[in-house]
């Protein structure tokens, strides 16, 4: 009983609260939008880094909000609260990670892309180091023959957490700055050419 109890708190209870939070802190701060033009037919892989995730999903609807975006989510055991989390951003989910799932989620994010929908990867996630650039994102990238749009996000203030991604939650009554660049496309580069390049795209706007 105890057990179901817990489940039952950590994923539902959980979930609707934390979307809560993040949307207070959302609509208490002023929000400055830096986005590129990006072609609304084309699907696009949206890449950011795995700190700076929890306001993304309002970046992303600045640009589409009327689009369909997946995530790709650990099927680590904390995977199932984060997926229950960002359903209620409006943000769908595909499971699996570099580490566990990783064909399943490469085969799915290319059924996405060829289905004109968007996928979205933290490249450095589910467990860093912080600030790397895995394989799979090259790889989804040149199998589905799509373009890469990085997103950033940098509060006026925040708190920064002491785990390896140094998480960034950002304070109420600030400024959300969001980027957009423009789409990168990778195709023709060697995996470990196109890791750096988008590592040092990733980063022009980063919070170090």
């Amino acid at each position: 009983m105890k057990k179901r109890i817990k489940t039952f708190i950590s994923l539902t209870v959980m979930p609707f609260i934390l979307h809560l939070i993040v949307r207070f802190i959302y609509l208490t701060n002023k929000k400055v939008f830096h986005h590129a033009k990006i072609n609304p037919k084309e699907p696009i892989i949206v890449a950011f880094w795995h700190g700076e995730l929890l306001m993304q999903p309002f970046n992303y609807q600045k640009l589409r909000p009327n689009s369909l975006i997946k995530a790709i989510i650990s099927q680590h055991k904390d995977g199932e609260a984060i997926t229950r989390t960002v359903e209620y951003l409006g943000i769908g989910s595909i499971r699996g990670s570099s580490s566990k799932g990783g064909a399943k989620a490469l085969i799915s994010t290319i059924k996405e892309l060829k289905a004109k929908n968007d996928i979205a990867i933290t490249p450095d996630g589910p467990r860093g180091p912080r600030f790397s650039v895995a394989d799979g994102i090259v790889a989804i990238a040149n199998k589905a023959n799509a373009r890469i749009v990085i997103f950033n996000c940098k509060p006026s203030k925040y708190w920064q957490m002491k785990s390896w991604d140094k998480f960034i939650v950002p304070k109420p009554f600030g400024t959300l700055e969001f980027f957009i660049q423009e789409p990168l496309d990778i195709s023709g580069l060697e995996n470990e050419e196109a890791k750096a390049l988008i590592k040092e795209k990733m980063l022009i706007n980063a919070v170090i």
